[in-house]
């Protein structure tokens, strides 16, 4: 047992929650977007990146994108529809995995999302698990949308070290995207770069890190 980590900052996406962008991606192609040139436009990165760190309402979103893609016309409910495609499930697994952690260590949640995306899977949260938010299942968790800051910017690990009262040598990060494990990494905080394929359970016995997890 590695003994030297008390904190442990778990990812949503790709970590806890499934999800495969690919599905949206598909839904477009089907009604004629372009999706080899969508996700690598700056005006889509830029309508991104103000939806995920609240800049943007709902509205607005859903507004520019639909111009953005040419579908001025599609409902709301359609276009969340098509959104909120990529969130596929949290395994109860997982769910019973992280409740094991939480006995161990100092928790918390740190998610680049939407609003859109969190009313879904707070339902989800709600309905199957009995569990109001994600705050109940977890010491904290923050959100991009919520914090107005959105991985990999440092701040946004800052923020949670500095609320949390957290030493970066104490703290472990886990999530699946290089560039974020590459920001925790520079403030000194420990690092997990988990594969999609890899399972977050089996980074753990009992709640407890298994040996080699952390250098």
């Amino acid at each position: 047992m590695n003994t030297r980590i008390k904190n442990i900052i778990f990812d949503l996406g790709g970590v806890i929650l499934d999800i495969d962008e690919n599905i949206v991606y598909k839904e477009l192609e089907k009604m004629g977007v372009d999706i080899r040139k969508l996700p690598l436009s700056q005006e889509f990165i830029d309508i991104m990146s103000k939806f995920d760190t609240g800049i943007y309402t709902a509205p607005t979103f859903r507004k520019r994108m639909k111009a953005l893609i040419g579908q001025e016309r599609m409902t709301d409910q359609k276009f969340d529809s098509i959104w909120n495609a990529m969130l596929l499930d949290i395994p109860r697994e997982r769910i019973e995995a992280i409740e094991k952690v939480k006995k161990h260590y100092k928790i918390f949640l740190m998610s680049n999302t939407n609003v859109i995306h969190y009313d879904l899977y707070i339902r989800d949260l709600q309905l199957r698990f009995g569990y109001n938010e994600f705050d109940e299942l977890f010491h904290k968790s923050y959100f991009s949308f919520a914090e107005h800051l959105e991985k990999p910017d440092p701040r946004f690990f800052e923020l949670i070290l500095d609320h949390e009262h957290l030493l970066p040598e104490e703290t472990l990060f886990i999530d699946d995207t290089a560039a974020n494990i590459k920001a925790a990494q520079a403030l000194g905080i420990n690092t997990y770069h988990i594969r999609r394929d890899e399972l977050v359970r089996n980074l753990f016995v009992n709640g407890v890190l298994k040996d080699g997890i952390v250098a």
